[in-house]
């Protein structure tokens, strides 16, 4: 019997035999494939799954890793935002007005009167009018230094007054500067604003304890000048006392002469 073949059969054959010579040639079982025929016998696509997946997995591991330096890089542009947050100045400074009230303070402790807050004048006025008082000074000079030293007493306890004034004057200028300097911390946007809100808030407080010392210094010397007039007065008393119980020179008999 004859065969007859025909160009459909031999096309079939031939993709028969095309399919079979690497499933022959493999010494490996490959997976199971499917096969898409394009129409008329023509290019096909082969449906690998086990590639398939693979791909998906390599794609979503590079998309893992580009989140990933996506993530990264936000966090260093976060952290060099901060760092220039935590490098910028405070825009406010509380120096001019700390140092005026320190000068104001300074300036009413400069005016002090008859005995100034240095120790050359002090030694100086103290020999003159609190030193050893002489036993033949005459009644004018004994009371014209008594006056003196009142009159240091007196300017002491008013230059402690003027100086407590200037404190108490410094009271309102400190308050706003305190709060203004609180504000400032609070809003701080870094850790140097707020380093140098704190450091303002402490000069501050240096400032007042400042303050604090000249009325205490002021006071001081007003007590000083009272107990050293008080002191002196007691040795003129002593004195003066000493003076009248010594006897004099008695009664000296002299000529007198009564009519012309």
């Amino acid at each position: 019997m004859t065969r007859k073949f025909t160009f459909r059969s031999a096309g079939t054959s031939l993709l028969a035999l095309a399919l079979a010579m690497p499933m022959a040639m493999s010494p490996i079982a490959a997976p199971p494939a499917h096969a898409l025929f394009g129409i008329g016998g023509g290019p096909f696509i082969v449906y690998d799954p086990t590639n398939h997946a693979e791909n998906l997995l390599t794609a979503a591991r590079a998309l893992e890793q580009i989140n990933n330096q996506i993530a990264q890089l936000q966090n260093e542009a976060q952290m060099l935002i901060n760092q220039a947050r935590n490098l910028a100045n405070l825009p406010y400074s509380a120096l001019q007005q700390i140092q005026q009230n320190v000068s104001r303070t300074q300036q009413l402790l400069a005016q002090a009167q008859n005995i100034a807050f240095d120790v050359q004048s002090i030694d100086q006025m103290f020999q003159q009018d609190y030193g050893n008082l002489s036993l033949t000074a005459t009644d004018q000079q004994m009371i014209a230094e008594a006056r003196s030293r009142w009159e240091n007493t007196v300017g002491g306890l008013q230059d402690a007054m003027r100086v407590q004034a200037g404190v108490v004057g410094n009271i309102d200028a400190n308050r706003a500067e305190m709060s203004a300097l609180v504000g400032q911390s609070q809003n701080a946007v870094g850790a140097l604003q707020a380093t140098q809100a704190g450091n303002q808030l402490l000069a501050l407080q240096s400032q007042q304890l400042s303050d604090l010392i000249a009325v205490i210094s002021a006071n001081g010397r007003a007590n000083a000048l009272t107990e050293a007039e008080r002191a002196t007065a007691a040795e003129q008393g002593r004195i003066q006392r000493e003076r009248f119980l010594t006897p004099g020179s008695g009664y000296q008999p002299g000529n007198a002469q009564m009519f012309n």
